[in-house]
């Protein structure tokens, strides 16, 4: 089904208006899809992201400047979502010996066995995508990142 039938609008302004609701609604689409599955599991978009920073880094602890660097979602409050992940006891703060001032956070064993159980559920998210060939699909890809460069602006 098109935008125009999904949104229940006829027209639009020009087609670069119908481009950036139909990025809006696609993007509102696949993270409906994610958070049903991550809240099976009782985590959030952003816990899981920072969860696969930290497994990339295992072993070794990665401060919060880093995984707000590598974070998705980069408006979320990094700080609070390893609050939450420590709670759970899916992560271990530490104040670092080189800089006092300084968190190092590892993922905890439970934090890579809840990992392993999302890896099989989110390649289900392939399905979103799937009926892109490749070709489709890289020039998808390059289309995001041209939308993503600075216009010069006169």
């Amino acid at each position: 089904m098109g935008l125009a039938e999904e949104i229940q609008q006829k027209e639009f302004k020009n087609e670069h208006q119908k481009t950036l609701i139909n990025i809006i609604f696609t993007y509102n689409h696949i993270i409906h899809e994610m958070n049903l599955v991550f809240k099976e599991v009782d985590i959030t978009r952003q816990q899981y992201n920072v969860l696969r920073i930290l497994r990339g880094q295992y072993p070794y602890p990665a401060s919060i400047s880093l995984i707000k660097e590598r974070m998705l979602d980069k408006m979320s409050d990094a700080s609070r979502i390893v609050q939450r992940l420590a709670k759970k006891g899916l992560i271990t703060r530490e104040i670092s010996e080189d800089d006092r001032r300084s968190v190092e956070v590892i993922i905890s064993q439970k934090g890579l066995e809840l990992l392993s159980i999302t890896d099989e559920r989110v390649k289900g998210f392939n399905h979103l995508i799937d009926n892109l060939d490749l070709e489709e699909a890289k020039q998808l890809n390059g289309l995001l990142d041209k939308l993503r460069e600075p216009v010069a602006v006169i």
